[in-house]
C-alpha cells in the first residue's frame, strides 16, 4: 500500500501561530492591570469603537427593528435546531448513585457553570451561526449567565443579525468587544461583575492564543485554529461537489487548509483541475483568501484502498470531515479522528456549519484526536459525592489505612485508625504496619 501526495502543503497552522503570542500577551497584562479603562482603549484603538460596552435590551430592539422576518425566521429555525440538538445530549448525561457494597453510596451530579463567555467573531463575515452554536448551546445545559461578546461592524455596533441570534439564542449580557479585549474581559468580568468559568466560540489567531494563554484561570472549549476541511472520495464520488466542498472552506482565511484524500486518480485530477476555477469565480474577498489557502495549506492525497484513507485521514484529524465514497456505515464505524463528521454527498460542512443542530465549534491542529467540539458536556461538571454509614465505614476503612501506609502515608491512614477505634472497639482488624521514619 502507498500513499502519493499529489500536492503537497508548504505551510501548516503552526507556521504562523508564535506572532501572535507575544501580542496577546502584552495585551492581557495590560487589561489585568489597567481593567475597563483599558479594555475601552483598545476597542478604540483597534475597533474604533467608543460607545456603550454592554449593549441595553433597547439598543438591542432598536437595531434589530427592521431586520426583514424571513431573515428572523431562518435565524430562528437553525438556532431551534442547535437548541434542541443540545437538549437531546443534555438526555445523554445523567445524575446517579448506587449502593456497591452496604452502607456505602456513591453518585454523580451534574452540574452546570455558573457564567459563560461566548465570542462570536465579526471580522470578514458576520458570524450569524456562532452565536446561536455557543449560546443557545450553554443556555441548554443550564449555565446561569451566559455573556456574548461581538466586534462592531463597521462602526456601527454589532452586526444587527448577529445581535439578533445573541439575542434568540439567550444571551443574557451582550457585549460589543472583539479580539483580545473580549476574552479578556470575560475572563475578568469587567463591565458585567461576573468573571467567566468557561469560554468558548471561534475566532483568529490572536483570539486563539488569548484563550489559550487564560486557560487554567478559565476554562475553554478548545484549543482552536484555523477552520479546516478534508473530503474523503472514492471513484463514485461526483468531482464538482467535492471541489465546491473544499473551496465552501478555504474562504474562512488564508490559512484554513482544504484536503482531499482519495483512492481515485481520476477524481483527484479532476478536483485539481476544477478547484482553480471555482475560486477565481468568488468575491474578491473570498477569493483572496482562498488562493492563498489552497496554495500553501492544501493537500491531494492518493491511497490505494480506503483502510488507508482511513488511517491518513485519522492522522489529519480534520476539524471536518465529509465522507463522498460507497457504504457509508464502514466509514462510521472506522473513522475515528474528526471533529464533526459529514456522511455522503448530500449533506455538507456548510449545512452543519449553519442550520442542521450539531455544534460548529470544533477542534483543530490535531486536537481532534484527543477532544471533540463544542457540546452540552463542555458546560456540565459532573460532581461525585459519597456517604456511607458505619457498615460501610468498618468495610472501607481497613482497606484505606492499609493502602496509605503501603503508600508511605501514616497521616491519611489515621483517619481510618480514629473511626475504626470509634466504630469497632476491641475488633483485632489489620489497619497496616504503621509507617516508621
Amino acid at each position: 500500500m502507498t500513499v502519493t501526495y499529489l500536492k503537497k502543503a508548504t505551510k501548516t497552522p503552526a507556521s504562523e501561530t508564535g506572532t501572535a503570542r507575544k501580542v496577546v500577551d502584552e495585551m492581557l497584562a495590560t487589561i489585568e492591570k489597567g481593567g475597563e479603562q483599558a479594555v475601552r482603549d483598545y476597542a478604540l484603538k483597534l475597533d474604533k469603537w467608543n460607545g456603550d460596552i454592554v449593549v441595553t435590551e433597547d439598543e438591542i430592539a432598536r437595531r434589530t427593528a427592521e431586520i426583514p422576518q424571513s431573515i428572523k425566521d431562518d435565524i430562528d429555525f437553525a438556532a431551534g435546531n442547535v437548541r434542541t440538538f443540545a437538549e437531546n445530549q443534555m438526555k445523554s448525561v445523567t445524575n446517579f448513585s448506587y449502593e456497591p457494597i452496604p452502607g456505602l453510596w456513591l453518585g454523580q451530579k451534574l452540574v452546570a457553570c455558573e457564567t459563560a463567555g461566548c465570542y462570536v467573531p465579526t471580522g470578514r463575515y458576520a458570524h450569524i451561526a456562532s452565536a446561536y452554536m455557543s449560546v443557545a448551546t450553554a443556555k441548554a445545559a443550564g449555565v446561569n449567565t451566559v455573556i456574548a461578546c461581538s466586534t462592531p461592524f463597521r462602526g456601527q455596533g454589532i452586526h444587527p443579525h448577529v445581535l439578533y441570534a445573541m439575542k434568540v439564542a439567550g444571551a443574557d449580557i451582550i457585549m460589543t468587544l472583539g479580539g483580545v479585549q473580549a476574552i479578556a474581559a470575560m475572563a475578568f468580568g469587567l463591565f458585567s461583575g461576573k468573571p467567566a468559568d468557561i469560554i468558548v466560540g471561534p475566532g483568529n489567531k490572536f483570539v486563539a492564543e488569548a484563550k489559550r494563554t487564560l486557560f487554567g484561570k478559565v476554562g475553554i472549549d478548545v484549543f482552536a485554529g484555523p477552520s479546516e476541511v478534508a473530503v474523503l472520495a472514492d471513484d463514485s464520488a461526483d468531482p464538482m461537489i467535492v471541489a465546491a466542498d473544499l473551496v465552501g472552506q478555504m474562504e474562512h482565511g488564508v490559512e484554513s487548509p482544504a484536503w482531499l484524500i482519495t483512492s481515485s486518480r481520476r477524481v483527484a485530477d479532476e478536483v485539481a483541475r476544477i478547484v482553480p476555477e471555482l475560486i477565481a469565480e468568488l468575491p474578491a474577498s473570498a477569493r483572496e483568501a482562498s488562493v492563498a489557502a489552497w496554495r500553501d495549506y492544501s493537500e491531494i492525497v492518493l491511497c490505494d484502498t480506503r483502510e488507508e484513507m482511513v488511517r491518513v485521514s485519522d492522522e489529519y484529524a480534520s476539524e471536518h470531515l465529509e465522507v463522498h465514497c460507497g457504504d457509508l456505515d464502514w466509514w462510521l464505524d472506522n473513522l475515528t479522528n474528526y471533529g464533526s463528521l459529514f456522511l455522503g454527498e448530500e449533506t455538507n460542512v456548510s449545512f452543519g456549519d449553519k442550520v442542521s443542530g450539531p455544534n460548529h465549534i470544533l477542534p483543530t491542529k490535531f486536537a481532534a484526536r484527543y477532544s471533540a467540539g463544542l457540546s452540552v458536556h463542555k458546560f456540565l461538571k459532573p460532581l461525585t459525592w459519597q456517604k456511607m454509614n458505619r457498615d460501610g465505614c468498618r468495610t472501607i476503612a481497613p482497606v484505606s489505612a492499609r493502602i496509605s501506609r503501603l503508600e508511605g502515608m501514616e497521616a491519611h491512614a489515621r483517619t481510618s485508625d480514629v473511626r475504626m477505634r470509634k466504630y469497632a472497639p476491641g475488633m483485632n482488624i489489620d489497619l497496616g504496619a504503621p509507617v516508621q521514619d
